[in-house]
């Protein structure tokens, strides 16, 4: 099957090949995805090679590439809130976090598309790098305030799973999509008071399935994308809204990734 790159700041994911379709997640510029099917009107079902997410895509957001280009690792990460780059010499604005394969000297081959940075990425931490937590902190500061958008997975809009997942990433840890797969990720952390920065927090809905996950900071708060990505507290029971003072997510599990 073919591969491609995207090659727009940021694609929407859909669940059929139509732009009034549910969008269930997201594709970020950089991200390597197999394409697996096609449907009329440039529409292709692909998998993002990142997250094994599938979905439905423009064509039109993509660039077609050889499999080693799609193979090779992405190896640095695009540092500010928004960056402006040179697509095929013409400027774009890419938001946080993105991923580079093929970095050389501020620039990248994609089949016919020429990358062209203005400023140095920041180098990806290879899996298994012992993870600094000031870091990580200071990437989930940057999406405070960030608006809660469904299927989102950027600095612009994002959902619960998509800001934990960009968080981790970019300190080389790699998580599934959805709150539940991420759930069945990392060591189980027996009491909240037992807690520590980085840990992920998972909360229910009455039917006992997983529906919600957040960063915590400590053993009394946790950050998270509801509304908005906001700071609230935390107890045994789940979390409280800082600015109402209701309960809105009950705590199920709490999980380990370093």
């Amino acid at each position: 099957m073919p591969y491609a790159i995207v090659v727009v700041p940021v694609a929407p994911l859909r669940a059929t090949a139509a732009h009034r379709s549910e969008m269930i997640s997201q594709l970020l510029w950089g991200e390597g995805v197999e394409i697996v099917n096609t449907a009329p009107d440039g529409w292709v079902e692909v998998v993002n090679q990142y997250d094994g997410y599938t979905g439905w895509a423009s064509l039109s957001h993509l660039e077609e590439v050889s499999e080693e280009i799609y193979q090779a690792p992405a190896t640095h990460y695009l540092p500010e809130w928004n960056n402006e780059i040179l697509l095929n010499g013409q400027p774009m604005i890419v938001p946080f976090g993105c991923l580079l394969k093929g970095y050389t000297n501020l620039s990248a081959k994609w089949g016919n598309t020429q990358v062209t940075l203005l400023e140095k990425p920041h180098i990806l931490p290879a899996a298994g790098t012992p993870v600094k937590t000031k870091h990580l902190l200071a990437d989930a500061m940057k999406f405070l305030n960030t608006a809660y958008l469904w299927g989102g997975r950027n600095v612009f809009g994002v959902d619960c799973s998509g800001f934990v997942q960009n968080v981790f990433k970019l300190s080389g840890i790699p998580l599934l999509r959805d709150a539940s797969q991420q759930a069945t990720q990392g060591t189980t952390v027996d009491f909240l008071q037992e807690a520590r920065l980085g840990d992920l927090a998972f909360f229910d809905n009455p039917e006992g399935r997983i529906t919600h996950v957040g960063l915590l900071l400590d053993d009394h708060q946790i950050i998270h994308s509801s509304g908005k990505v906001r700071i609230d507290p935390i107890d045994n029971q789940g979390i409280i809204n800082a600015d109402t003072h209701v309960r809105t997510h009950q705590l199920r599990i709490i999980k380990r990734f370093f």
